[in-house]
């Protein structure tokens, strides 16, 4: 394994580790409760997955997963910070309203998980709270995998396997955790770093010779054009959003590619809820994945609102670029309401 692989590794650890210290700094002190200028005006979640904890050793994903109970205590930690619940779509008007004063939250979830509406939907209507589900029709059609579940699946299943890095095809050890980490960077790597399109079909042949089929984690996770239509036809609080054809990082594709992932997501979302979305989610969202070509091309394509995956809480000067909002993870690694606090506190974005 290469050193970057490693180095990153460890990199990632230190940053959880510092992450969590920050969190907890934070709310064994009490200063969420007494620095409130600093929380601006609310806050939108990002989630991904919501779900009973799987009790795996090795889960790299792990960050984009938490529990229904977790998710339970969240919505309650917003309520009680003095959030009040809204549709994303509706957060631009309500922020650009004089009048608005309310301190308001959003929820969002990107990739449209099944999970969603098995585990996540029954909390969202026990709250009451309105939530928006990210899109990518390329995964609920099934011609496109999600390529980080099938690295983790392979990694998990496999003691090693053979892989093109692009020197030549080589055998990379996956058989210790520390080596299943190691091999998981490095197929982040070469994701970020080449063709997006060759490196998700790379992945899915490599997985395919280790026996884990990458389109059946896609048929078991995601949810289908009819699940999506009755949700959205029996659930008044779930919103579909816009998050392109096929999940690339639109900072590395070309004009045309752009235009088209943007405008035709939209098209096929309104096939599975009988409405254009106006919300839209950036693929990755972070400022490798987020400029200014992308925060225009989202806005001249017809969308009032997009968001981030760059953290940080809402004030009324982000109405100047309402399709580049940050948001604020829901992260599998620190499942506590006391961190919930925390963030919505918007205190640790300014220790960053």
């Amino acid at each position: 394994m290469t050193s970057d692989a490693m180095r990153s590794t460890v990199k990632r650890s230190l940053k959880h580790l510092a992450i969590r210290a920050g969190l907890e700094m934070v709310a064994a002190s009490g200063a969420d409760r007494l620095l409130t200028a600093s929380a601006g005006r609310g806050v939108i979640f990002t989630l991904h997955h919501v779900r009973p904890e799987r009790g795996f050793a090795f889960e790299p994903n792990g960050h984009l997963s938490i529990t229904p109970e977790f998710l339970d205590e969240a919505l309650l930690a917003a309520r009680d910070a003095g959030l009040h619940p809204v549709h994303l779509e509706q957060l631009p008007e309500l922020l650009g309203d004089p009048a608005e004063k309310r301190r308001l939250f959003c929820v969002t979830l990107d990739d449209g998980y099944r999970d969603n509406e098995r585990y996540a939907a029954p909390v969202f209507r026990k709250h009451r709270v309105p939530y928006t589900i990210f899109v990518t029709p390329g995964f609920v059609e099934r011609t496109r995998t999600v390529w980080w579940e099938t690295a983790e699946a392979l990694l998990r299943a496999a003691a090693s396997f053979r892989f093109d890095f692009g020197k030549g095809m080589e055998t990379v050890r996956s058989g210790s955790s520390m080596e299943k980490w190691i091999a998981f960077e490095k197929l982040a790597a070469f994701v970020e770093q080449n063709s997006e399109d060759d490196a998700v079909t790379a992945i899915e042949r490599a997985a395919l010779d280790c026996n884990v089929d990458g389109r059946q984690i896609v048929d078991d996770e995601i949810m289908t054009a009819d699940e999506l239509r009755r949700l959205s036809a029996n659930d008044d609080l779930a919103a579909l959003g816009a998050h392109t054809l096929t999940h690339p990082n639109l900072a590395r594709v070309g004009d045309t590619r752009l235009r088209h992932e943007l405008q035709q997501s939209a098209i096929e979302v309104a096939g599975y809820c009988g409405r254009v979305p106006k919300a839209f989610a950036y693929p990755y969202g972070g400022r490798y994945a987020v400029g200014p070509r992308e925060i225009a091309a989202a806005r001249e394509n017809g969308y009032t609102v997009a968001v981030t995956t760059q953290p940080g809480v809402l004030d009324a000067t982000l109405l100047d670029a309402p399709t580049a909002l940050p948001r604020v993870s829901l992260n599998g690694r620190y499942q506590r309401k006391r961190y919930v606090r925390a963030l919505v506190s918007g205190l640790p974005f300014k220790l960053m």
